[in-house]
Parts: structure tokens; sequence; C-alpha cells
């Protein structure tokens, strides 16, 4: 029996999920999901690239009422690569009739303000694009039920943290709250106390060094602003990926 089966959700997100081909959960998924479908809030501590993102995106879609004008969801991530890589995740996972409005900087604010203003579930953004929509008057929050922080130790990192908390004081405080984190610093877990209510701690960790699993293996090349392309093209030539991201 698929594992995925044994979750109380709706066919039409399982569909989706067979559609998408998978069967067996990663350990955070096995984990988080039974928590987090009963409605409680949530620390989870996984590295980058262990599912995740299904683990905190199949509960928030779940809760979604399609009739209830608002945003509904809000998802929280550090940067826009990010953002843009979690928004196509949820939206792999639900149908046409739920809308996903994407809000990150380094792009223009009008098609995002478009999109606002023609209605969404689910806002998935960085903390200050999201800050900008909301002191425009573009997004409200106040009819919040689901409120994710992905990646809270590089919001740490980067310094985002004051900003996090001022768009939780938005929200509804009888939010469901997730949070997770390759690391958990003292920072985070004091985030914690002050914003979850009495939530569930899972780890799918077992080095906090190693912020990604074992198989990922990560570089990087410094190259001028008017070479990328040139580079690109060059990277790919020598390494020559049988599979690749860009």
């Amino acid at each position: 029996m698929k594992e995925f089966d044994s979750l109380k959700i709706k066919d039409s997100t399982l569909q989706n999920i067979m559609f998408l081909g998978f069967e067996e959960m990663t350990p955070i998924q096995r984990l988080a999901l039974p928590i987090a479908l009963s409605g409680k809030d949530l620390i989870g501590q996984a590295k980058t690239g262990t599912g995740k993102t299904f683990a905190f995106a199949i509960p928030l879609i779940e809760k979604i009422h399609l009739e209830k004008k608002g945003v509904q969801a809000i998802v929280l991530t550090p940067t826009r690569e990010l953002a843009v890589q979690v928004g196509l995740e949820i939206e792999k996972l639900i149908g046409s009739s739920v809308d996903v409005a994407l809000c990150y900087g380094g792009a223009a604010i009008n098609p995002q303000t478009k999109k606002l203003k023609e209605g969404a579930h689910i806002v998935v953004g960085t903390p200050g694009r999201v800050m900008d929509h909301i002191r425009r008057g573009n997004l409200e929050l106040g009819e919040v039920e689901t409120f994710i922080l992905d990646e809270a130790d590089r919001m740490l990192d980067m310094g985002f943290i004051k900003d996090v908390e001022w768009i939780m004081s938005k929200t509804p405080s009888n939010r469901q709250t997730m949070l997770f984190s390759a690391t958990m610093p003292d920072a985070i877990k004091n985030l914690s106390k002050r914003y979850l209510h009495d939530p569930e701690f899972i780890s799918a960790s077992s080095d906090e060094d190693e912020l990604t699993v074992e198989d990922i293996e990560q570089v990087y090349y410094e190259v001028p602003q008017k070479t990328k392309v040139d580079s690109f093209v060059e990277i790919m030539k020598k390494e020559k990926p049988e599979k690749s991201l860009i």
C-alpha cells in the first residue's frame, strides 16, 4: 500500500501526489504530515533536499476553502529563488481552482499587485516584498489560517527575523504555524517560543553541521556580471551534467 494512501487528505490531493510519481514518504514527511494535518503547530528540523516542502504544502492545501475570499495561507522564504521553487511545488499539488501569488523582490511589483487584487488563496514570498505589499494595502493577512516559515535559520543569517515578526503580527493569533529549519540556533528557538502555540518538535537531521543531504554536492563560480552567460555555457561544456536545473 502506498504510504500517502494512509493520510486523511482529499482525493484530489492524493491523485496529484500519485500523478507526480510519489509513493513513499521521506523521513521529514513521515514525521511532519500526521502532526501538521491535525492542525497543531510544528517545528521541523530537516536538511535542504529532504522533501520538506511537501511536508507543509499538503496540510496547507487541505485547509484551503475555495469559496472563502482573502489570503488563507502564507509561506515566507529567505530568497526569491526558494519562493519560486516552493510556489511551483505547491502548484503541482493543487488544481487550477486554488490561486497562488508569488511576492518577491528583484521583480516588477505591478504584476504581483494585480495578482493579489484579483484574489489569492496562498501567498509565497520573501519578507521584504511581502512587507511592501502589506504597507501598500495590496495584501491583508487578517484571514490567514496557516503560516509557514521555511529555512528559518537562513532568515536569521540574512537579517530577516525582525521582518518575519512584523509580518506574523499582522496575522490572527489562532493561526497554525509551521517552522522549518536545518539548524536550531537560540534565536530561532526564541522565535518559536513567542509565536508558536505548544508546538511539536520533530527532527529528520542527525548532523546540524551538514545542511544538505549527502548526495548533493555544492560548488560555485565567481564570474564577472558581463560574462555570466558565456561562463555558464563553458561550465556546462566542461561538467556535462546528465541532469540540470537552471
